[in-house]
């Protein structure tokens, strides 16, 4: 800034040119010239060093917010101690930690982005090559009949696990952005639970898993049931992929005072302690994670229980097996 070019100051100096004018007319009519020229020094002084002192302070703090916009840290405001400046100096702070806040949130969403779309190309890249490399085997004329149908069984398991993929990743991002519509409504957890099981139940009896429930008929939540059905039934897709034949997968359901709590626990080999801290990350897989697992499940699971206001915890059973307690708060946390 050139403080020169203001036009407050010229508008300034036009107006002490005028008050000169006056007070050395004034000494002229009185006979006292060297008096009213003195006045007029002093007043002509203290205006320009008082201005060119304020005007110097806005021109650095022009410079420093010039800064911050190319990417400096933040602003010294202790120099500006006057008052318009204060103000000034307030809502520039004000300005710049947002500044600031938004520009990490831009970056993170950036890598965020960045490593979902990679995260998600990879997801669908493998079961897409499986089924280029099993529809080559198709074109074969010296294919046999058992052969094809293995191979077109092969592509239906495929399919399914690319229509699941690509729901789940949607569902998310119906989430991420904030555009899904969760209900608000009781959700009897017997009904839930039974629901939930019922994509696993043919598996688990085929692998004679046992499925045992304990749960009153009036335990239930506000939530949104559709919604809830998903998570719970991720967690119990995740205990059945990890739970050896004959085991068992026990689930419990009950109600306080503070919240409605289903705990969820399976006799499998359990969590490896390495993969305990982030086995609700997306896309995250353990060291026990089968070829069909995609890392998602969980994370969906637990995004949307966080989103109807609750949480979902994993550990470990002292016996052995891994335990899932999901928790719907009666009142904001």
């Amino acid at each position: 800034m050139k403080w020169r070019q203001n036009p407050e100051i010229r508008q300034g100096v036009g107006f002490y040119v005028l008050l000169n004018t006056i007070v050395l007319g004034l000494g002229i009519w009185r006979n006292e010239i060297l008096l009213a020229g003195t006045a007029c020094i002093l007043f002509d002084v203290t205006f320009l060093l008082f201005t060119y002192q304020r005007y110097r302070k806005i021109s650095s703090l022009s410079d420093e917010i010039d800064r911050v916009l190319h990417g400096a840290e933040g602003i010294d405001f202790h120099q500006y101690q006057e008052g318009e400046l204060a103000i000034l100096q307030s809502e520039i702070r004000k300005m710049t930690v947002r500044l600031k806040e938004q520009t990490n949130l831009l970056r993170r969403e950036r890598t965020y982005l960045k490593d979902s779309i990679a995260d998600i190309s990879h997801q669908l890249k493998t079961p897409m090559t499986s089924i280029h490399l099993l529809l080559s085997f198709l074109s074969k004329a010296d294919l046999s009949d058992d052969r094809r149908r293995e191979i077109v069984q092969e592509l239906e398991i495929l399919m399914r696990k690319m229509e699941w993929l690509i729901n789940a990743l949607l569902l998310l991002s119906k989430l991420d952005a904030g555009v899904a519509k969760l209900k608000r409504e009781p959700v009897f957890v017997c009904h839930l639970l039974e629901k939930a099981a019922e994509p696993i139940m043919i598996a688990m009896e085929l692998r004679e898993i046992s499925f045992i429930m304990s749960c009153a008929e009036t335990v239930c939540f506000m939530g949104d049931f559709g919604w809830s059905v998903e998570a719970i039934g991720n967690i119990l897709k995740n205990c059945m992929e990890h739970t050896q034949e004959k085991g068992r997968i026990q689930v419990k359901a009950e109600e306080n005072e503070l919240y409605t709590e289903i705990v969820i626990e399976d006799t499998g080999a359990g969590i490896d302690s390495e993969d305990l801290p982030h086995i609700f990350e997306r896309f995250y897989k353990g060291k026990h994670a089968s070829s069909q697992s995609t890392g998602i499940g969980l994370s969906l699971a637990r995004r949307i229980v966080v989103e109807q206001n609750g949480i979902v915890e994993a550990q470990n059973r002292p016996e052995g097996g891994a335990k899932f307690s999901v928790r719907f708060y009666k009142q904001i946390i």
